[in-house]
């Protein structure tokens, strides 16, 4: 077992999952719900970075079916993001399952 040669395959998969990571932070998704009448868009990385909303949907008497598709959009997207990461990371881990990633 060389030890050398394993520290350097472990810093390459290192830098690897960093560019992973850098790359999946460019990548988006997109989720709609409530027949498109709300879209979210989020990062591979997590992050939400656009909320459209169609006005037919918005009424002032009935604020709770806003907020429902609202946060319902933004667990779609965040989990298609994750979903999205966790693929990419597969790929660089050959399928191992690394605690962390």
């Amino acid at each position: 077992m060389n030890i050398a040669k394993m520290m350097q395959q472990a810093q390459q998969l290192q830098a690897n999952m960093q560019s992973t990571q850098e790359e999946l932070a460019q990548k988006s998704v997109e989720a709609s719900v409530g027949g498109g009448k709300v879209t979210v868009t989020a990062t591979g990385a997590g992050d939400v970075t656009a909320i459209r909303i169609d006005r037919a949907v918005v009424d002032p008497d009935d604020v709770e079916f806003l907020e429902e598709l609202v946060l319902t959009g933004v667990r779609d997207a965040l989990a298609k993001g994750k979903e999205m990461a966790a693929t990419e990371m597969k790929k660089l881990t050959g399928g191992m399952n690394i605690p962390g990633l």
